[in-house]
């Protein structure tokens, strides 16, 4: 059993906090299934991560759904653009929508984040911070 086409070397993977934190910060786009941040990067390769919380459900059905949006995001892996940072938040949905209609989605979200206007850059501080 093979996992699917992979991402290749076209993209490279997120796996830092500061990562992820750095993309939330970025323009937004959602939909049921997911939701899609991006941000500008400095690195020369586009740069994807994953993120689905516990609410989600219980580990198998977390590893399912980000396992549908890695092969998503392969499918589109030509329309990511170089020098950005994205992270994909899969949502329980995700378990349940056909595979057309995620790739169909991550297509309009990925042009949805592009030609938006940019958001206001908040400083690299928490959003909220505490007193």
């Amino acid at each position: 059993m093979t996992a699917g086409p992979e991402v290749g070397k076209s993209l490279r993977r997120l796996t830092k906090r500061s990562q992820f934190l750095r993309a939330a910060r970025g323009n937004r786009a959602g939909r049921s299934s997911f939701s899609l941040q991006a941000i500008d990067g400095a690195a020369e390769l586009p740069g994807l991560g994953y993120t689905v919380t516990k609410k989600t459900g219980n580990s198998p059905q977390r590893n399912r759904i980000k396992r549908r949006l890695r092969a998503a995001a392969a499918t589109c892996a030509g329309q990511f653009k170089p020098q950005h940072d994205y992270v994909l938040v899969g949502r329980t949905e995700a378990l349940t929508a056909p595979f057309a209609a995620l790739v169909r989605d991550l297509e309009a979200l990925l042009e949805r984040v592009h030609t938006s206007k940019p958001s206001r850059h908040r400083p690299d501080g928490p959003r909220n911070p505490r007193p």
